[in-house]
């Protein structure tokens, strides 16, 4: 399998992000952009977006973009800043780009936008497995 086409199967077996409505917007090897839309039953208590979206979100493009070397890659540690709070109705679009890709390890910082605002940044550590993606 390809390694740009990857990130379409992985959304293709993914019910989380295909109930978040996560969308593929451009990908590539070592790069995975996607974009969802902030809906009223993601809202907390105030009104806001509950920040497990904006997470989701980053986690996701982390993910895709690890996985388009070819081997299953997970996530082994991921922290996230919440810089601003989020609205319904918001159109958010989060980009991972894989700089420098190890044997095994991996380090990553993904932005999270709503048009050019920087609305969180999360980062994060992969590992990558010997296990090959298969068509």
């Amino acid at each position: 399998m390809k390694g740009e086409d990857i990130p379409y199967k992985m959304l293709s077996l993914d019910a989380f992000s295909q109930g978040l409505g996560i969308e593929i917007l451009e990908c590539e090897i070592g790069r995975c952009k996607i974009g969802m839309t902030v809906r009223k039953d993601m809202l907390n208590s105030m009104g806001k977006a509950h920040g497990g979206i904006s997470y989701s979100l980053a986690d996701t493009a982390f993910g895709f973009a690890a996985n388009t070397h070819g081997k299953y890659a997970v996530s082994i540690e991921t922290s996230i800043n919440h810089i601003e709070a989020l609205e319904e109705g918001d159109y958010l679009v989060s980009e991972s780009v894989i700089e420098k890709v190890n044997n095994k390890t991996g380090f990553n910082i993904i932005e999270v936008r709503r048009g050019e605002e920087l609305v969180a940044l999360f980062k994060g550590v992969v590992y990558r497995t010997n296990k090959d993606w298969e068509d």
